[in-house]
């Protein structure tokens, strides 16, 4: 057994044995074979007398870790025995829209009782990850309120496999219920939550996950929540950024903050130096108690696990970015302005993108091989996680940053901020282009992208 396929074993055993006992069949499953996916309903214990009734991918929360390899074929069977027709959105894949698993572009929808197989050659390598895209509006038990999340991850051809584990993390909030607008929540006053939790246990509930001095974890982290970004840190460590929406960053850089947003991904190796039972968790005081975090345990370490807050908040895009200047200019810069449309007092705020609503919003048109920047310019006090279907984009500027080489395909836009991503239209097919806070999405911040 060389190297890689040893680390990758060890890792999966570890990150089985922290996170699902069954998933460790799923990490070994040959990449490139067929998958099955089945949507049904399930209660969830977060914490001993605490329970969710949910729905969610063969009978855990996350789903199954689904594990490809990059360029090969993949069939997929979902089968819905859910009460509601679904469908399967393959997030940050370049693949076909009729594929995609979003009703905007085409893809179908799963009748309650029904079979559908997805079909495409997984592409990009790195960690993607798969939810429900239906859309939920007022029904706070539909969309991705519920457990229909699960990673995604693509082999790339060749990997240094340069980690001792490999440790997969989803944040996600329950049991949301909406909020007057009096009151006030950490990034819009519109949905609050009963608990929180990283996979399927709050914080303190679940088995912690063990690691030895010396060892280097690959943490790869997903923010899962329907609306919610977070911040994470872990005391007395320091996590080594090596990849952003699964795209290898340009520069690695150690910080002690991880900024997440709605549906970001962020691979990160942290070297185990500080011996000690640690809570891996939420900045937030409140988002802790609710669940947020896992704790990270020594081998022998006693006693319990601690908190404390980082020295700093070190986190932006630019810390990642290349130091060498991008391509070119693009051929035409597009500008859209997201702000919240006046409704009347009771109903949920609507939104707009240049003074209209989805699905009044005019497409953008693109032609085949051009590049494109996009200048996202938020109106709001919200901070939106923009994510744009079956392309990536490069990060150019955010708020007032200049940067280059950094590929996504969710950007956190910062309250009253500006961002410039550029967008190379290489993938022709009908494309959702929308905020992924579930609620923003239902109500109006979507637009088509259409190839001419």
């Amino acid at each position: 057994m060389n190297r890689r396929k040893f680390l990758k074993a060890s890792g999966a055993l570890v990150a089985g044995c922290a996170l699902h006992p069954n998933l460790l069949s799923e990490t070994q499953t040959p990449p490139g074979s067929s998958f099955k996916l089945d949507i049904a309903p399930l209660t969830v214990e977060l914490a001993p007398g605490v329970e969710v009734h949910t729905v969610g991918y063969n009978g855990r929360v996350p789903g199954p870790l689904l594990r490809m390899r990059e360029g090969v074929p993949v069939e997929i069977e979902v089968t819905n025995h859910s009460g509601h027709a679904d469908l399967v959105h393959w997030h940050g894949l370049h693949i076909p829209s009729y594929m995609d698993g979003a009703t905007e572009e085409g893809s179908p929808l799963i009748p309650p009782g029904s079979s559908f197989r997805y079909r495409f050659t997984p592409r990009p390598a790195g960690s993607r990850w798969y939810h429900t895209h239906v859309r939920a509006g007022r029904n706070l038990e539909l969309g991705t309120y519920t457990g229909q999340f699960g990673f995604l991850y693509i082999d790339p051809k060749e990997e240094p496999g340069d980690y001792d584990q490999e440790v997969f993390l989803a944040v996600h909030h329950w049991e949301p219920s909406f909020v007057k607008m009096t009151e006030t929540s950490r990034n819009c006053p519109e949905i609050a939550y009963q608990y929180a939790s990283i996979n399927d246990k709050m914080l303190g509930a679940g088995e912690p996950i063990r690691v030895r001095r010396g060892q280097r974890v690959l943490f790869r982290f997903l923010n899962a929540s329907p609306t919610e970004n977070v911040l994470l840190s872990l005391p007395g460590h320091r996590f080594r950024v090596i990849a952003l929406d699964g795209n290898p960053v340009p520069r690695p850089a150690a910080v002690e903050v991880l900024s997440l947003a709605v549906a970001e991904r962020i691979d990160a190796v942290v070297e185990m130096a500080n011996p000690g039972k640690w809570v891996l968790g939420s900045l937030d005081d409140k988002e802790r108690m609710k669940g947020l975090g896992v704790v990270i345990e020594y081998a022998g370490a006693i006693g319990r696990a601690q908190w404390r807050p980082p020295a700093s908040l070190d986190w932006h895009y630019g810390l990642f970015s290349s130091p060498e200047p991008g391509p070119s200019q693009p051929v035409e810069l597009t500008t859209m302005l997201f702000e919240k449309k006046a409704v009347p007092a009771g109903e949920i705020t609507r939104w707009t993108i240049n003074g209209q609503s989805f699905p009044n919003v005019p497409p953008l048109n693109v032609k085949y091989g051009q590049r494109y920047r996009l200048r996202l310019v938020n109106a709001s006090a919200c901070a939106h996680p923009i994510h744009l279907h079956r392309h990536s984009f490069e990060l150019k500027r955010v708020a007032e940053v200049p940067m280059s080489g950094i590929m996504k395909d969710v950007v956190r836009l910062p309250e009253y901020g500006v961002a410039d991503v550029d967008l190379v239209a290489n993938h022709p097919g009908p494309t959702l282009f929308h905020c992924h806070q579930q609620l923003h999405m239902d109500f109006g911040f979507m637009r088509m992208m259409e190839y001419v």
